[in-house]
């Protein structure tokens, strides 16, 4: 063994300050951005079956969720509305009194250093539970734009710090912007969900939010995960229509993805660990199968090293409890 030549990369790994002191990725609260789904009713706090641990909050107890995401110094929020009525063309979406403009107003007003973030698409709100203006079972692109264009600045007018378009369809970016800058709002950034895939890691999320398409899928709009370069061209598009940040969604199965963008492009980037992404860890730690806490920061981290700058996750908080200890 005295003459055996080979490098000795355990010196750096003897103690837990040692390793710390040359950890390359770094998780912190800063990072994360909770979602939280809001309905219009009263008294309600109601736990989604499929998400163990995430509920659907009506607004008189909203609060008691803010309070808890202020306390843990989470900085950022998506909100998800779900609406009493549904119609055609999800006039919900951008009514000025709409559920989720109330919930804006009513997060700013008592929480005004927390950035709010406002998920703009229909699905929610449209009783066929696409994404835009369906006719004859198609989703009609230009129309859509048209309707995503008033929920934008109806969400701003409300409050919303960020607005992020989720539905795909394209030009919705260059659409939203114009929007925003002709009502006054040229100072509101765009999260783009640039990259969004037709996954079934969605699942959990559609019994959150009651958005499960009533015929067909969205495979005609969101993307095919079987490719790769197609998201260079979505993201190229959403830069030159002025996106301000890109987002990959979902997160686990799309690392290679994540990096991509993170390597050619320089806008902050979103990760989106998604419902499914949650619901399948919980289910695990539930049977008592895996160390939900390890598993949850290695998967965060994870997000980070691939090159997410935020993560959007459904463990924020219990991220957030964890990066405390």
């Amino acid at each position: 063994m005295a003459t055996l030549q080979f490098d000795r990369h355990r010196r750096l790994r003897q103690s837990a300050n040692l390793r710390a002191m040359v950890r390359e990725t770094h998780l912190h609260v800063d990072d994360l951005i909770y979602p939280i789904f809001v309905v219009e009713e009263k008294g309600v706090k109601r736990e989604i079956p499929s998400m163990p641990g995430i509920y659907q909050f009506s607004l008189d107890r909203l609060n008691e969720e803010m309070d808890e995401v202020v306390q843990l110094g989470i900085k950022s929020v998506i909100i998800f509305g779900v609406p009493a009525e549904k119609d055609e063309v999800g006039s919900q979406a951008y009514c000025e009194h709409g559920i989720v403009q109330e919930a804006i107003r009513q997060i700013k007003a008592n929480y005004p250093d927390v950035v709010v973030i406002a998920d703009t698409c229909l699905c929610e709100y449209t009783s066929h539970g696409h994404c835009g203006v369906v006719e004859n079972e198609q989703v009609l692109n230009d129309p859509s734009l048209e309707l995503l264009v008033k929920t934008a600045v109806s969400q701003a007018k409300a409050g919303a710090d960020i607005i992020a378009p989720s539905n795909m369809m394209d030009g919705f970016v260059a659409a939203i912007r114009q929007g925003l800058d002709e009502a006054g709002f040229t100072n509101v950034p765009i999260m783009s969900y640039a990259i969004k895939y037709a996954s079934a890691f969605y699942g959990p999320f559609r019994d959150a939010a009651d958005s499960a398409p009533q015929f067909g899928d969205r495979k005609t709009y969101q993307m095919d995960p079987a490719n790769r370069l197609e998201a260079f061209r979505e993201a190229e598009s959403d830069v030159r229509e002025g996106a301000d940040f890109l987002m990959v969604k979902p997160a686990l199965a799309y690392m290679d993805i994540i990096r991509d963008i993170k390597n050619h492009f320089h806008l902050p980037l979103v990760a989106y660990n998604v419902s499914g992404e949650y619901s399948m860890v919980k289910a695990a730690a539930q049977n008592g199968w895996i160390n939900e806490k390890e598993i949850v920061m290695e998967m965060l981290t994870g997000m980070k090293r691939a090159g997410a700058d935020l993560i959007m996750t459904y463990f924020a908080k219990d991220a957030a409890r964890w990066l405390k200890e």
